[in-house]
């Protein structure tokens, strides 16, 4: 079991302010079941029941269950795979259910090349600097292709991938 399930609850209450604080006295002091056994995802679906409306529930559901890489490149896709997961935990509960949803959203290239690393149980992070490798040999490979290739000049710089990947890192790290 790991450490959020087992002190996530605890952790996250002690920290609570203002009007969450409240509500979490108020639901304490009312609730007839032991509080301190609430594993992780029983709070947070009790949380966010309370303060995050169903329609903006809903809305991250259906946009996580649509999710695909597309013309993302990896890094783009694990972040917008990693936050809108955060809101539909009971869809990807277990290790092996979030590798297989992130596996199946990657474009098909990808998830041929990595295929035999989901069969390996292959650790979520894992997967995803895997998938991330990949990713970035293609696009080289597609930008030397690109860059040989003469092209008409439309007076805006080109950005490579290893640009965006570099500010979606950037990014990430100041959320």
């Amino acid at each position: 079991m790991g450490i959020v399930e087992m002190s996530g609850v605890a952790f996250t209450t002690f920290q609570m302010s203002g009007e969450a604080y409240l509500w979490w006295r108020v639901y304490e002091e009312g609730s007839q079941a032991d509080v301190a056994s609430l594993t992780w995802t029983q709070f947070s679906e009790i949380f966010l029941r309370e303060f995050v409306p169903q329609t903006l529930r809903d809305a991250w559901h259906m946009e996580f269950e649509q999710l695909r890489q597309g013309n993302m490149i990896v890094l783009e896709y694990a972040v917008q795979f990693s936050d809108l997961s955060r809101h539909t935990p009971a869809l990807v509960s277990i290790v092996r259910e979030r590798v297989h949803r992130f596996f199946e959203g990657l474009n098909y290239g990808i998830r041929f090349s990595i295929a035999r690393e989901l069969e390996m149980d292959t650790p979520y992070q894992q997967v995803v600097e895997i998938a991330r490798r990949f990713d970035g040999m293609w696009g080289r490979e597609r930008e030397d292709r690109e860059a040989k290739r003469p092209q008409a000049s439309s007076g805006a710089p080109a950005t490579s991938r290893s640009q965006v990947a570099h500010r979606l890192l950037r990014q990430w790290l100041l959320l």
